[in-house]
């Protein structure tokens, strides 16, 4: 289920957990780097992840409900206490006006609640759509019905979106992308390690247990299984790799609407793009045409009973949170505990809480706003945005391997930077979304489809560079490369990212180096190949580039180094964008905080340095404790490196970091200066 069908083209987000002012000690009693969460029987040059948080870990085991634990997810239940609050109230106003926001919040918070009524529907919200996927004779009515579920909000077999056109961020265009499979990556079909193997094995499982749950007998719903498996793994084979979609030009595949279904014969593109309400387009981008050609290859060589039971398994396995409980737990016990070791689902408050933030997200981010952000925040954060973003043009001034060609034209592209913190300047309009008092489904897929609604509106109109692509509650930060943008919702502006009370050396070590981290996104491995209106356009001389991908071939090697689990190792290919941005984040703001009174000083604050407060900082921040088998799923999809790493990797680059704490040769985290990784 698409809760959101947005999605920004090619962009580079730092993804972290919550933060909150609400923490269960005040601020006068709550010490900014406590000593008592710190190892100081390790080293800080063998471990300095162990040395600044390792009793925090020892004193903070994972709960049953969470996957991982860390400094974001204790302060996150702060950031839960404020929305619940908010959801709570507006759920009680029995008062609330129709169409209102109280109204809207309040209803799909209520439903989503009512355990009992959810429980008496069973499936019956998915009858519908169960019921035209049956009628269903050929292979136009599989595509037409796929499009229909697009235009009601379930994402079936393709990811469709509208956004900028890579090359001509002017204008939009209707976007398509790979899907349509039930595990969480391509590499889940296909690698033979026994990890990989037995998550196979135990989704064939799901498979059937879903099936049995929608009435099919054993026999029937093992055959059935069978059939589906084959054909996503047909699909998986087609598939990018995620290694592969880091290369914006190897997404980058324009055609005309004629064009694209000579290449995939059986596929009317001008009739799908009318059923998925684009009109006005003669071309589209397709960013994986060789799956494109594979799902209309098994359209013909698929029996179309297969089909059927395909896009009602899917269906019903993407609608199953929603659904009553044995379907809920059914989905629960595959994609929660075996894929990511979650021992115990959250509670149920939670999990509604986070669909209400999918659904009507800034309705409930203004009560947020309006309740919980202090605008003189939003001041203090554009005071450190303007001195990263200084101090990144003096070190791209200062760079030895650039030419001063490439130099001024990287200069433009970061004085050009739009920057919008805390909450959107203009809102988004809910008043064609209609949420009712007394069905859960029905409210969120009418949100859903609203949210299509408004994504399809954006087709043949300007863009609009206002908009945000989160949520201001959400504790998270991107860099949008069509817009030239770094965005910071209000949900990070708090601590540990960021206090007004802090000194110096704890923000910049927190927040700066997260708004550094989103600069560098403009200048990583994919953010370098836009240049400055947002374009997709080699503004590098050769030489330069060719210089760039031998210093972030170092960035790859080094992480690539680093095992995980077992024998599993650290992709540096698919993390190499968030690896360098956190490295050139981290290294600029230590720059700009040396710009800074603390930063010039040489007084301790319990007993630390400024410098060796600022590395800590930024220690704590990547405290976490995580189930191995959530560290598995996120080595084989996420692009961020894992905790301890995103933490180690970059300290181990910067010589300001080894004289802050005397690492030597022979620490475990010393790098001979001739491996250091150096790039901005």
């Amino acid at each position: 289920m698409n809760l959101k069908h947005t999605l920004v083209a090619g962009a580079a987000v730092l993804a972290l957990a919550s933060c909150q002012q609400n923490t269960k000690t005040t601020k006068s009693e709550r010490k900014l780097l406590d000593p008592a969460n710190m190892d100081t029987t390790v080293r800080p040059g063998d471990n300095f992840f162990l040395y600044a948080n390792g009793a925090w870990l020892s004193k903070n085991p994972i709960p049953g409900s969470e996957t991982r634990w860390g400094s974001f997810n204790e302060l996150q239940e702060g950031n839960y206490k404020a929305l619940h609050e908010l959801l709570e109230g507006a759920a009680a106003d029995k008062n609330a006006k129709a169409g209102s926001a109280t109204q809207k919040v309040g209803d799909i918070f209520r439903t989503g609640m009512d355990s009992a009524a959810i429980d008496k529907a069973g499936i019956t919200p998915m009858n519908d759509v169960l019921n035209r996927i049956n009628a269903i004779q050929d292979a136009d009515g599989v595509l037409n019905e796929v499009a229909l579920e697009h235009t009601q909000g379930i994402g079936q077999l393709f990811g469709v979106y509208i956004a900028p056109d890579d090359k001509n961020v002017a204008q939009n265009i209707a976007q398509f992308y790979q899907g349509g499979l039930g595990m969480p990556d391509r590499d889940y079909y296909f690698k033979t390690d026994e990890r990989t193997a037995k998550i196979r094995e135990t989704y064939k499982q799901h498979l059937v247990k879903v099936l049995s749950l929608m009435g099919e007998d054993s026999v029937t719903a093992k055959k059935d299984a069978a059939n589906i498996f084959k054909l996503e793994t047909s699909l998986a084979g087609a598939s990018m790799t995620r290694v592969d979609m880091r290369d914006p030009y190897k997404l980058y595949n324009k055609f005309s609407l004629d064009g694209i279904s000579q290449q995939t014969p059986g596929i009317d593109w001008k009739t799908m793009a009318a059923n998925l309400k684009i009109s006005g387009q003669d071309s589209v981008i397709v960013g994986m045409p060789a799956f494109f050609k594979e799902v209309a290859k098994q359209l013909k060589a698929t029996p179309i009973p297969v089909w059927k039971k395909y896009l009602s398994f899917h269906a019903v396995n993407d609608m199953s949170p929603y659904l009553s409980s044995n379907f809920d737990n059914t989905h629960f016990d595959f994609y929660g505990k075996t894929v990511r070791g979650q021992q115990e689902q959250k509670p149920r408050w939670k999990r509604v809480l986070n669909v209400a933030d999918g659904s009507v997200g800034e309705l409930l981010g203004q009560m947020y706003v309006d309740k919980h952000f202090k605008p003189e925040a939003k001041e203090r954060m554009l005071a450190l945005v303007n001195n990263l973003q200084t101090t990144y043009g003096e070190r791209i001034k200062r760079l030895d391997w650039m030419s001063e060609t490439t130099k001024q034209k990287a200069l433009a592209k970061l004085n050009t930077f739009i920057k919008k913190i805390g909450y959107p300047d203009k809102w988004k309009d809910y008043s064609k979304l209609t949420i009712v008092g007394d069905n859960y489904v029905k409210n969120i897929m009418a949100a859903s489809a609203f949210e299509y609604d408004y994504m399809i509106g954006k087709l043949n109109r300007p863009v609009d560079k206002t908009e945000w692509q989160m949520t201001p509650p959400t504790v998270n930060a991107y860099y949008n490369p069509a817009f030239n943008e770094i965005v910071f919702p209000a949900g990070i502006l708090q601590y540990p990212f960021f206090d007004m009370d802090a000194d110096d050396a704890v923000n910049y070590g927190g927040i700066g180096a997260v708004i550094g981290h989103e600069i560098t996104h403009g200048f990583d491995d994919q953010g370098r190949q836009y240049d400055a209106h947002g374009n997709l356009n080699d503004w590098w001389t050769p030489e330069d580039a060719t210089k760039f991908n031998e210093k972030a071939g170092v960035v790859i090697k080094q992480f690539d180094e680093y095992t995980v689990l077992d024998s599993m190792h650290v992709n540096g290919n698919l993390t190499l964008g968030e690896n360098l941005a956190d490295l050139g984040g981290l290294a600029i703001a230590y720059e700009a905080f040396k710009k800074t009174e603390q930063g010039k000083s040489t007084e301790k604050i319990d007993g630390f340095t400024p410098e060796q407060r600022f590395f800590l900082s930024w220690a704590q921040v990547w405290r976490a404790n995580t189930r191995d088998e959530e560290m598995a799923n996120r080595v084989m999809t996420d692009p961020h490196s894992p905790n301890l790493w995103r933490c180690n990797g970059p300290l181990s680059n910067m010589p300001e970091f080894y004289q802050a704490f005397n690492v030597k040769p022979g620490d475990k985290m010393y790098r001979p200066d001739s491996l250091r990784a150096r790039v901005w």
